[in-house]
């Protein structure tokens, strides 16, 4: 609830409209009746009408309940309001300072045990300074440029030979059988491999002597043979490995189209830049708009319950008709819903501002600046949009998109190209092998190539080139570049697009602008007028020259006026910040300064 006490008014000079709105006490003027007018035959549809109508207005009350009516000892100074828009419509404590402006964690979120919001006011150059540390499109637009930075850093270690160190330490077991189905006697291989008794040409002795020796062969295996054993052990190796690429075509586009994309990147954030600007300087204005409502609106509210209770006291008195307390009654609750639409206004203008600014849910903010108008823009039509095509960093992004296709169409292609490598390695290699469990079939064989414990030592190393060129991929090469190729004129064609909204965008606000500045002039005129019709009709009144519906028309023409020539005022700024969005100077790369720039000048 909020009380509006009549005799204690006290307004800002912005409200000047409240020295206006007086109310005198004067008698009210004869009403005489008019005579019925002729309608043809149509009076029977009226009454058809009006008793439908009725019976509509009937049904909505029953739902809403009729409105009550106003007694003299009512408290017609009490205006009920929402506390929740009275908690978020709390005018500002101090100013915003650049600690509290400070952001929450990007991965964090409200919760209960957070402390109550502040209003805290800031002005609109420190707006755009928050926004531009703050806001989370920017940071998140830093983070691929330094991440595309790596990527060319990446790329670039092309051109340089790669070097690595290898080792490898393995801890093996195995068991084996060894088995022979013949013997090895028939091959001719000498007496080693002979059966004792066995003649040169493969006979045997009648007595079964060997007349070369008297016992087998030592690499004799006799037919059916074999041996089972348990093998383990670990062997180890390392070295240094090299490889470079003597010739690669594709390296140099692949490097370059890298670097193309971090110049969008750099673009993009520029552009970026600007759109917050632009971001800051809209909700900034709004939120000066709708806080000046509100100023209005409290005032209207504030006269129209003065002189309601100055109508209540004529009705007491029997100096005017009831249908004047009800219309004054009528404006009452309009206006006061216009005031709580406005209060609600500037809660949601607060909302838009704090989210563009990304402060911490601690924090409500508010526009300490006073209402005032920007420079006259210093360009003509012709001249403004030629500017904004000069170095442009949304046409140089696309620019940079279409340059880092063609660059990868030059890459993609090189596939089909021949490449020589060169690759270099040397190391060492240990091991060592342990042979048991031993144990034979049949007669045994073997045993002469088992070792009980082998270790093995050395060295390895190794140089040579390598030569790769593809010559039939069944058109996938081709089919990749043609891709790239689409890609790139479809790029071309989005250059043409954005060139032609950044003209509408342009001649949309510099019209606008142009529209804005002879409005306001306007407007200026009508609220001078108005003044003075209000003060006329007042007077009339007060002699009983004029009626409580005069009054009340030429009140609403002054609220109107005043209305239109707030918004034509912050549309002149609104539009300006649109122009000064596509001409304003931004730095390309994130470690330069931002400077606040709120106005745009030529020499």
């Amino acid at each position: 609830m909020l009380n509006f006490p009549i005799r204690d008014l006290a307004f800002t000079p912005c409200c000047s409209i409240i020295g206006f709105f007086f109310y005198a006490i004067a008698p009210a003027t004869a009403q005489t009746e008019a005579p019925p007018l002729d309608f043809g035959g149509t009076t029977e549809q009226l009454e058809r009408s009006w008793e439908r109508l009725n019976q509509q207005t009937e049904n909505i009350d029953t739902l809403t309940g009729p409105a009550p009516a106003i007694e003299s000892s009512d408290d017609i100074r009490t205006l009920e309001i929402p506390r929740l828009l009275i908690d978020v419509n709390a005018p500002p404590s101090q100013e915003l300072t650049l600690q509290e402006a400070k952001p929450s964690s990007p991965l964090s979120l409200p919760s209960s045990t957070d402390n109550s919001a502040q209003t805290l006011s800031l002005s609109l150059a420190r707006a755009v300074t928050i926004a531009f540390n703050n806001n989370p499109s920017l940071q998140a637009q830093r983070d691929l440029i330094e991440a595309q930075s790596a990527t060319v850093a990446s790329e670039s270690s092309r051109y340089w030979p790669t070097i690595s160190v290898f080792a490898n330490v393995d801890g093996f077991q195995s068991g084996t059988t060894t088995y022979n189905p013949y013997g090895n006697n028939t091959y001719d291989f000498g007496s080693a491999f002979n059966q004792k008794g066995q003649k040169p040409n493969f006979a045997l002795t009648n007595d079964g002597k060997n007349l070369e020796g008297a016992s087998d062969g030592p690499f004799y295996i006799a037919p059916g043979a074999g041996l089972r054993d348990v093998v383990n052990g670990v062997s180890a190796n390392a070295g240094l490995q090299l490889d470079y690429n003597i010739i690669d075509f594709a390296r140099t586009p692949i490097v370059r189209a890298a670097q193309a994309q971090l110049t969008q990147l750099e673009n993009l954030y520029a552009d970026r830049l600007r759109a917050t600007q632009l971001e800051v300087s809209e909700a900034y204005y709004k939120l000066q708009r709708t806080e000046q409502l509100v100023r209005i609106r409290d005032a209207i509210v504030r006269t129209d319950l003065v002189i309601l209770e100055d109508t209540l006291n004529l009705k007491q008195a029997g100096l005017v008709p009831r249908v004047d307390l009800l219309r004054r009654s009528s404006i009452v609750a309009a206006d006061e819903e216009s005031l709580i639409q406005a209060l609600a206004d500037r809660a949601v203008a607060r909302r838009d501002l704090w989210t563009v600014l990304n402060l911490s849910s601690a924090v409500i903010p508010s526009a300490s600046d006073p209402i005032s108008l920007q420079p006259r823009w210093p360009l003509n039509l012709e001249k403004t949009v030629l500017a904004a095509y000069d170095d442009n960093p949304e046409l140089t992004a696309i620019l940079a998109t279409q340059k880092a296709l063609m660059l990868r169409q030059d890459e993609v292609a090189a596939q089909l190209l021949p490449r020589l490598s060169l690759f270099a390695a040397a190391g060492g290699l240990g091991s060592v092998e342990r042979t048991f469990n031993l144990s034979t079939i049949g007669d045994g064989c073997c045993g002469a190539t088992f070792l009980p414990l082998e270790q093995v030592s050395g060295y390895e190393w190794s140089v040579g080139l390598a030569f790769n060129w593809m010559i039939f991929d069944a058109g996938g090469t081709s089919n990749r570049v043609r891709a790239l190729k689409l890609q790139e004129q479809a790029t071309a064609q989005r250059y043409a697009n954005t060139r032609n909204d950044i003209r509408l965008r342009l001649e949309r606000a510099f019209l606008n602008h142009e529209a804005s500045l002879a409005k306001l002039v306007s407007s200026r005129r009508a609220v001078g007028a108005s003044k003075e019709a209000f003060r006329d009709t007042q007077l009339r009144y007060q002699t009983g020259l004029s009626d409580e519906i005069s009054l009340s028309i030429t009140q609403e023409q002054l609220v109107d006026s005043l209305v239109r020539r707030l918004f034509a005022t912050v549309d002149v700024n609104l539009t300006y910040a649109r122009m000064l969005r596509e001409l304003l100077p931004m730095p390309r790369n994130p470690n330069d300064p931002v400077l606040t720039q709120l106005t745009l000048s030529f020499p």
